[in-house]
């Protein structure tokens, strides 16, 4: 699987867009996983809000849960709610390219 790199603000912009997602379509999760400095980090979106799963996410809703230096691995869709017991998985290692084909076919 090619790993993608964005730039600082495509990183930024491309997490809102997650977030604006599943907004659009709260009966699904996205887990995000991605490198931050050479660290695994997972990251959880649901109903329009990012929390990280592997480090500590800053209360403002407003400051990024993956900083500009974070590169994203791969995405997974699964149904909500989230039971990190018993996932329920929809898609799994979506690349940027294919997440992004749905954000475009939901508007965002």
């Amino acid at each position: 699987m090619a790993k993608e790199r964005f730039d600082a603000p495509a990183q930024t912009v491309y997490e809102r867009r997650l977030e604006q997602y599943t907004r659009k379509r709260p009966q699904e999760v996205l887990l995000v996983r991605a490198e931050i400095a050479g660290e695994p980090e997972e990251v959880v979106i649901f109903r329009g809000f990012a929390s990280s799963l592997t480090r500590p996410t800053d209360p403002d809703p407003d400051v990024p849960v993956l900083p500009e230096s974070a590169r994203i691995i791969a995405i997974d869709r699964l149904r909500s709610p989230y039971d990190p017991e018993h996932p329920q998985y929809l898609e799994t290692g979506l690349t940027i390219a294919a997440m992004t084909a749905l954000l475009v076919e939901v508007g965002v």
